[in-house]
Protein backbone atom coordinates (compact mmCIF):
# COMPACT_ATOMS: atom_id res chain seq x y z
CA UNK A 1 0.00 0.00 0.00
CA UNK A 2 1.32 3.42 -0.94
CA UNK A 3 1.87 6.21 1.52
CA UNK A 4 2.14 9.93 1.05
CA UNK A 5 4.81 11.85 2.93
CA UNK A 6 4.46 15.62 3.31
CA UNK A 7 7.46 17.41 1.87
CA UNK A 8 7.77 21.19 1.72
CA UNK A 9 9.67 20.77 -1.52
CA UNK A 10 6.82 18.79 -3.04
CA UNK A 11 6.13 18.84 -6.72
CA UNK A 12 4.62 21.95 -8.22
CA UNK A 13 0.85 21.70 -8.26
CA UNK A 14 -2.11 23.95 -8.74
CA UNK A 15 -3.11 26.23 -5.87
CA UNK A 16 -6.34 24.38 -5.28
CA UNK A 17 -7.85 21.52 -3.32
CA UNK A 18 -10.75 19.31 -4.36
CA UNK A 19 -12.79 18.41 -1.29
CA UNK A 20 -15.58 15.82 -1.02
CA UNK A 21 -17.44 16.66 2.18
CA UNK A 22 -20.24 15.06 4.17
CA UNK A 23 -20.13 17.92 6.66
CA UNK A 24 -23.13 20.14 5.92
CA UNK A 25 -22.62 22.76 8.61
CA UNK A 26 -22.68 26.42 7.61
CA UNK A 27 -20.07 27.28 10.24
CA UNK A 28 -17.50 25.18 8.35
CA UNK A 29 -17.41 27.89 5.68
CA UNK A 30 -15.20 29.92 8.01
CA UNK A 31 -12.80 26.97 8.20
CA UNK A 32 -12.41 26.81 4.45
CA UNK A 33 -12.14 30.58 4.03
CA UNK A 34 -9.43 30.86 6.67
CA UNK A 35 -7.43 28.07 5.06
CA UNK A 36 -7.58 29.83 1.70
CA UNK A 37 -6.58 33.17 3.25
CA UNK A 38 -3.61 31.59 5.02
CA UNK A 39 -2.34 29.49 2.12
CA UNK A 40 -3.76 30.91 -1.10
CA UNK A 41 -5.14 27.45 -1.88
CA UNK A 42 -8.65 27.54 -3.32
CA UNK A 43 -11.09 24.86 -2.13
CA UNK A 44 -13.47 23.30 -4.65
CA UNK A 45 -16.12 21.47 -2.66
CA UNK A 46 -18.54 18.67 -3.53
CA UNK A 47 -21.21 17.99 -0.87
CA UNK A 48 -22.93 14.64 -0.36
CA UNK A 49 -23.66 12.25 2.50
CA UNK A 50 -21.15 9.63 3.60
CA UNK A 51 -22.67 6.84 1.51
CA UNK A 52 -22.90 9.07 -1.56
CA UNK A 53 -19.24 10.05 -1.31
CA UNK A 54 -18.08 6.45 -0.93
CA UNK A 55 -20.19 5.45 -3.93
CA UNK A 56 -18.86 8.34 -6.00
CA UNK A 57 -15.23 7.52 -5.23
CA UNK A 58 -15.81 3.91 -6.30
CA UNK A 59 -17.51 4.99 -9.53
CA UNK A 60 -14.84 7.53 -10.44
CA UNK A 61 -11.88 5.27 -9.74
CA UNK A 62 -8.51 6.66 -10.82
CA UNK A 63 -10.27 9.48 -12.68
CA UNK A 64 -11.56 10.98 -9.44
CA UNK A 65 -10.49 14.60 -8.92
CA UNK A 66 -10.88 14.28 -5.12
CA UNK A 67 -7.97 15.27 -2.91
CA UNK A 68 -9.50 15.18 0.58
CA UNK A 69 -12.52 13.30 1.93
CA UNK A 70 -14.46 14.50 5.00
CA UNK A 71 -16.90 11.99 6.52
CA UNK A 72 -18.98 12.11 9.70
CA UNK A 73 -18.97 8.51 10.88
CA UNK A 74 -16.16 6.20 12.01
CA UNK A 75 -17.68 3.14 10.34
CA UNK A 76 -17.81 4.86 6.95
CA UNK A 77 -14.19 5.96 7.31
CA UNK A 78 -13.28 2.37 8.13
CA UNK A 79 -15.28 1.15 5.12
CA UNK A 80 -13.50 3.58 2.82
CA UNK A 81 -10.15 2.32 4.11
CA UNK A 82 -11.16 -1.31 3.55
CA UNK A 83 -12.23 -0.47 0.00
CA UNK A 84 -8.81 1.12 -0.67
CA UNK A 85 -10.35 4.53 -1.37
CA UNK A 86 -7.85 6.41 0.81
CA UNK A 87 -4.12 6.97 0.59
CA UNK A 88 -2.30 6.39 3.92
CA UNK A 89 -0.16 9.40 4.76
CA UNK A 90 2.70 10.12 7.09
CA UNK A 91 2.47 13.35 9.07
CA UNK A 92 4.45 13.89 12.25
CA UNK A 93 2.12 16.73 13.22
CA UNK A 94 -1.04 14.61 12.93
CA UNK A 95 0.59 11.66 14.68
CA UNK A 96 1.53 13.92 17.58
CA UNK A 97 -1.83 15.65 18.13
CA UNK A 98 -4.51 13.08 17.16
CA UNK A 99 -4.92 10.27 19.75
CA UNK A 100 -4.16 6.82 18.37
CA UNK A 101 -7.64 5.57 19.34
CA UNK A 102 -9.24 8.19 17.06
CA UNK A 103 -7.40 7.37 13.85
CA UNK A 104 -6.91 4.39 11.57
CA UNK A 105 -4.56 1.63 12.61
CA UNK A 106 -1.14 2.05 10.98
CA UNK A 107 -0.84 0.66 7.47
CA UNK A 108 1.91 -1.83 6.65
CA UNK A 109 4.26 1.00 5.71
CA UNK A 110 3.47 3.11 8.78
CA UNK A 111 1.09 5.53 7.07
CA UNK A 112 -2.40 6.36 8.39
CA UNK A 113 -5.49 6.14 6.18
CA UNK A 114 -7.75 8.53 8.11
CA UNK A 115 -7.81 10.78 11.16
CA UNK A 116 -10.63 11.78 13.53
CA UNK A 117 -10.94 15.56 13.80
CA UNK A 118 -13.87 16.04 16.18
CA UNK A 119 -16.05 13.87 18.39
CA UNK A 120 -19.71 13.76 19.37
CA UNK A 121 -21.07 11.71 22.26
CA UNK A 122 -24.03 9.33 21.96
CA UNK A 123 -26.03 10.40 25.01
CA UNK A 124 -29.34 9.49 26.64
CA UNK A 125 -32.07 12.09 27.20
CA UNK A 126 -34.92 11.46 29.61
CA UNK A 127 -38.13 12.95 30.97
CA UNK A 128 -37.02 14.83 34.09
CA UNK A 129 -40.37 14.27 35.80
CA UNK A 130 -40.98 10.59 35.07
CA UNK A 131 -37.48 9.08 34.88
CA UNK A 132 -34.63 9.02 37.39
CA UNK A 133 -31.17 9.59 35.90
CA UNK A 134 -29.85 6.50 37.68
CA UNK A 135 -32.32 4.41 35.65
CA UNK A 136 -30.61 5.42 32.39
CA UNK A 137 -26.99 5.95 33.41
CA UNK A 138 -25.66 3.15 31.20
CA UNK A 139 -26.41 1.87 27.72
CA UNK A 140 -27.19 -1.51 29.23
CA UNK A 141 -30.15 -0.02 31.13
CA UNK A 142 -31.87 0.89 27.86
CA UNK A 143 -32.75 -2.82 27.77
CA UNK A 144 -33.73 -3.11 31.44
CA UNK A 145 -37.36 -4.26 31.96
CA UNK A 146 -37.94 -1.25 34.25
CA UNK A 147 -37.82 0.89 31.10
CA UNK A 148 -40.41 -1.12 29.15
CA UNK A 149 -42.52 1.08 26.87
CA UNK A 150 -40.35 4.16 27.45
CA UNK A 151 -37.72 4.18 24.69
CA UNK A 152 -37.66 6.28 21.51
CA UNK A 153 -34.80 5.82 19.04
CA UNK A 154 -34.09 6.31 15.35
CA UNK A 155 -33.55 3.40 12.94
CA UNK A 156 -31.13 0.78 14.18
CA UNK A 157 -29.47 0.76 10.76
CA UNK A 158 -28.63 4.46 10.83
CA UNK A 159 -24.84 4.96 10.95
CA UNK A 160 -24.99 6.72 14.35
CA UNK A 161 -26.72 3.73 15.92
CA UNK A 162 -24.69 1.16 14.01
CA UNK A 163 -21.55 2.75 15.42
CA UNK A 164 -22.95 2.78 18.96
CA UNK A 165 -24.02 -0.86 18.65
CA UNK A 166 -20.63 -1.77 17.19
CA UNK A 167 -18.95 -0.20 20.22
CA UNK A 168 -21.24 -2.00 22.67
CA UNK A 169 -20.51 -5.27 20.85
CA UNK A 170 -16.81 -4.61 21.33
CA UNK A 171 -17.38 -4.10 25.06
CA UNK A 172 -19.89 -6.88 25.80
CA UNK A 173 -19.18 -9.46 23.13
CA UNK A 174 -21.66 -10.50 20.40
CA UNK A 175 -23.88 -12.78 22.49
CA UNK A 176 -24.58 -10.26 25.25
CA UNK A 177 -24.86 -7.43 22.73
CA UNK A 178 -27.58 -9.26 20.82
CA UNK A 179 -29.56 -9.85 24.04
CA UNK A 180 -29.18 -6.13 24.77
CA UNK A 181 -30.55 -5.18 21.35
CA UNK A 182 -33.47 -7.56 21.87
CA UNK A 183 -34.19 -5.90 25.22
CA UNK A 184 -34.23 -2.47 23.62
CA UNK A 185 -36.77 -3.63 21.05
CA UNK A 186 -38.96 -4.86 23.90
CA UNK A 187 -38.70 -1.45 25.62
CA UNK A 188 -39.67 0.73 22.64
CA UNK A 189 -42.57 3.12 23.03
CA UNK A 190 -42.98 3.16 19.23
CA UNK A 191 -41.29 1.86 16.12
CA UNK A 192 -37.95 3.59 15.32
CA UNK A 193 -38.37 6.70 13.18
CA UNK A 194 -37.09 10.23 12.64
CA UNK A 195 -33.73 11.77 13.42
CA UNK A 196 -31.99 12.52 16.70
CA UNK A 197 -33.75 15.85 17.20
CA UNK A 198 -37.08 14.03 16.83
CA UNK A 199 -36.15 11.73 19.71
CA UNK A 200 -35.46 14.70 21.98
CA UNK A 201 -38.78 16.30 21.03
CA UNK A 202 -40.63 12.99 21.54
CA UNK A 203 -39.35 12.82 25.12
CA UNK A 204 -40.36 16.43 25.78
CA UNK A 205 -43.85 15.87 24.34
CA UNK A 206 -44.48 12.74 26.41
CA UNK A 207 -44.57 10.36 23.45
CA UNK A 208 -41.82 8.46 25.24
CA UNK A 209 -39.68 8.98 28.32
CA UNK A 210 -36.19 8.01 27.14
CA UNK A 211 -34.34 8.87 23.91
CA UNK A 212 -30.90 8.43 22.34
CA UNK A 213 -29.18 11.29 20.52
CA UNK A 214 -25.84 12.67 19.47
CA UNK A 215 -24.76 15.39 21.87
CA UNK A 216 -24.54 18.15 19.29
CA UNK A 217 -28.26 17.94 18.46
CA UNK A 218 -29.12 18.68 22.08
CA UNK A 219 -26.44 21.37 22.31
CA UNK A 220 -27.87 23.02 19.20
CA UNK A 221 -31.29 23.24 20.85
CA UNK A 222 -29.73 24.54 24.07
CA UNK A 223 -28.10 27.39 22.15
CA UNK A 224 -31.17 28.12 20.03
CA UNK A 225 -33.00 31.45 20.17
CA UNK A 226 -36.31 29.77 19.35
CA UNK A 227 -38.70 29.60 22.33
CA UNK A 228 -40.00 26.20 21.22
CA UNK A 229 -36.47 24.74 21.33
CA UNK A 230 -35.85 26.21 24.76
CA UNK A 231 -39.14 24.73 25.99
CA UNK A 232 -38.05 21.27 24.84
CA UNK A 233 -34.68 21.59 26.59
CA UNK A 234 -36.37 22.55 29.86
CA UNK A 235 -38.26 19.25 29.95
CA UNK A 236 -35.41 16.82 29.37
CA UNK A 237 -32.37 15.73 31.30
CA UNK A 238 -29.22 14.28 29.77
CA UNK A 239 -26.95 11.44 30.86
CA UNK A 240 -23.49 10.57 29.57
CA UNK A 241 -23.76 6.78 29.91
CA UNK A 242 -21.29 4.38 31.50
CA UNK A 243 -19.29 6.95 33.43
CA UNK A 244 -18.61 4.31 36.09
CA UNK A 245 -17.52 1.67 33.58
CA UNK A 246 -16.10 1.91 30.06
CA UNK A 247 -17.20 5.47 29.29
CA UNK A 248 -19.60 7.09 26.87
CA UNK A 249 -19.50 6.09 23.21
CA UNK A 250 -18.08 8.78 20.92
CA UNK A 251 -18.22 8.89 17.15
CA UNK A 252 -16.01 11.05 14.97
CA UNK A 253 -15.99 13.32 12.01
CA UNK A 254 -12.75 12.67 10.19
CA UNK A 255 -10.68 13.17 7.08
CA UNK A 256 -8.62 11.17 4.63
CA UNK A 257 -6.51 11.83 1.56
CA UNK A 258 -8.13 10.34 -1.54
CA UNK A 259 -6.43 7.32 -3.09
CA UNK A 260 -5.95 9.05 -6.44
CA UNK A 261 -5.14 12.49 -5.00
CA UNK A 262 -4.22 15.09 -7.63
CA UNK A 263 -2.86 17.76 -5.24
CA UNK A 264 -1.07 15.69 -2.58
CA UNK A 265 0.91 18.39 -0.79
CA UNK A 266 -2.17 20.61 -0.52
CA UNK A 267 -4.18 17.67 0.82
CA UNK A 268 -1.82 16.96 3.70
CA UNK A 269 -1.52 20.66 4.42
CA UNK A 270 -5.31 20.88 4.73
CA UNK A 271 -5.52 17.90 7.11
CA UNK A 272 -2.81 19.41 9.28
CA UNK A 273 -4.69 22.71 9.27
CA UNK A 274 -7.87 20.95 10.46
CA UNK A 275 -5.92 19.71 13.49
CA UNK A 276 -4.73 23.23 14.39
CA UNK A 277 -6.13 24.95 17.53
CA UNK A 278 -8.09 27.51 15.50
CA UNK A 279 -9.77 24.88 13.30
CA UNK A 280 -10.45 22.64 16.27
CA UNK A 281 -12.23 25.50 18.01
CA UNK A 282 -14.40 26.00 14.93
CA UNK A 283 -15.55 22.40 15.30
CA UNK A 284 -16.25 22.90 18.99
CA UNK A 285 -18.09 26.19 18.82
CA UNK A 286 -19.54 26.02 15.33
CA UNK A 287 -21.17 22.59 15.47
CA UNK A 288 -21.03 21.84 19.20
CA UNK A 289 -18.48 19.02 18.87
CA UNK A 290 -15.49 18.19 21.05
CA UNK A 291 -12.03 18.87 19.60
CA UNK A 292 -9.70 15.87 19.40
CA UNK A 293 -6.28 17.52 19.14
CA UNK A 294 -4.24 17.23 22.31
CA UNK A 295 -4.09 20.42 24.35
CA UNK A 296 -7.14 22.05 22.73
CA UNK A 297 -10.01 22.89 25.11
CA UNK A 298 -13.43 24.26 24.28
CA UNK A 299 -15.41 26.99 25.97
CA UNK A 300 -18.76 26.00 24.41
CA UNK A 301 -21.51 26.95 26.92
CA UNK A 302 -23.89 24.16 25.91
CA UNK A 303 -21.24 21.45 26.18
CA UNK A 304 -20.26 22.82 29.56
CA UNK A 305 -23.86 22.89 30.75
CA UNK A 306 -24.63 19.31 29.78
CA UNK A 307 -21.49 18.05 31.53
CA UNK A 308 -22.09 19.83 34.83
CA UNK A 309 -19.88 22.81 34.03
CA UNK A 310 -16.65 21.03 33.17
CA UNK A 311 -17.14 20.44 29.47
CA UNK A 312 -15.49 17.07 30.05
CA UNK A 313 -16.68 13.48 30.49
CA UNK A 314 -15.25 9.97 30.48
CA UNK A 315 -15.29 8.58 26.96
CA UNK A 316 -14.59 5.04 25.84
CA UNK A 317 -11.05 4.30 24.71
CA UNK A 318 -11.53 1.34 22.36
CA UNK A 319 -9.97 1.94 18.93
CA UNK A 320 -12.63 3.69 16.86
CA UNK A 321 -11.72 1.43 13.93
CA UNK A 322 -13.20 -1.52 15.87
CA UNK A 323 -16.61 0.11 15.53
CA UNK A 324 -16.43 -0.26 11.76
CA UNK A 325 -15.11 -3.79 11.93
CA UNK A 326 -18.26 -4.87 13.85
CA UNK A 327 -20.77 -3.39 11.38
CA UNK A 328 -21.73 -6.53 9.45
CA UNK A 329 -22.08 -8.50 12.67
CA UNK A 330 -24.30 -5.79 14.18
CA UNK A 331 -26.58 -5.58 11.15
CA UNK A 332 -27.13 -9.33 11.30
CA UNK A 333 -28.07 -9.02 14.97
CA UNK A 334 -30.53 -6.23 14.19
CA UNK A 335 -32.19 -8.40 11.57
CA UNK A 336 -32.52 -11.30 14.00
CA UNK A 337 -34.08 -9.24 16.83
CA UNK A 338 -36.34 -7.19 14.56
CA UNK A 339 -34.70 -3.81 15.25
CA UNK A 340 -35.65 -1.91 12.09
Amino acid sequence: MLALVWNTAAQAQTRELNLYSARHYSTDEALYNDFTKATGIKINRVDADDAGIIARLKAEGSASPADVILLVDAARLWRGEQDSLFLPIKSELLDNVIPASLRAAPAANGGTAWFGLSTRARVIVYDKVKVKPEDVDSYEKLADPRNKGKLCIRSGSHPYNLSLFGAVTEHLGPEKAELWLKGMVANMARAPKGGDTDQIKAVASGECQIGVTNSYYLARMMRSDKPEDRAVVEKVGVVFPNQSSWGTHVNIAGAAVARHVKNPANAVKFLEYLASPSAQNYFANGNNEWPVAKGVHTDNPALKSMTGGSGQFKSETIPISAVGANQVKVQQMLDRVGFK
